[in-house]
């Protein structure tokens, strides 16, 4: 959660798929180039934002997730997922 903290309350504010829809936008208007330089800056800087809360939505979802396990006896239990 700290990586919020340098995220703008609009952006985090923001679902994932709506995050995520905004930087492909963006990536597609900077691939273009015809922009100005002061725009294309502007968009940049948040597009930097945008992936870093898409990345911790995605951090977050992942450590909600279990894993099922089985024990020697038998009995089934659950354990946090791994994030590698």
């Amino acid at each position: 959660m700290a990586d919020l903290a340098h995220i703008p309350p609009d952006i985090a504010a923001l679902s994932f798929e709506d995050a995520l829809a905004e930087l492909e936008r963006i990536v597609r208007q900077l691939e273009d180039g015809r922009g100005k330089l002061d725009d294309a800056i502007s968009s940049y800087e948040r597009g930097t934002a945008l992936k870093r809360h898409c990345e911790a939505k995605l951090r977050e979802a992942q450590a909600k997730i279990d894993r099922i396990t089985v024990a020697a006896d038998g009995t089934l239990g659950t354990e946090p997922a791994r994030i590698d």
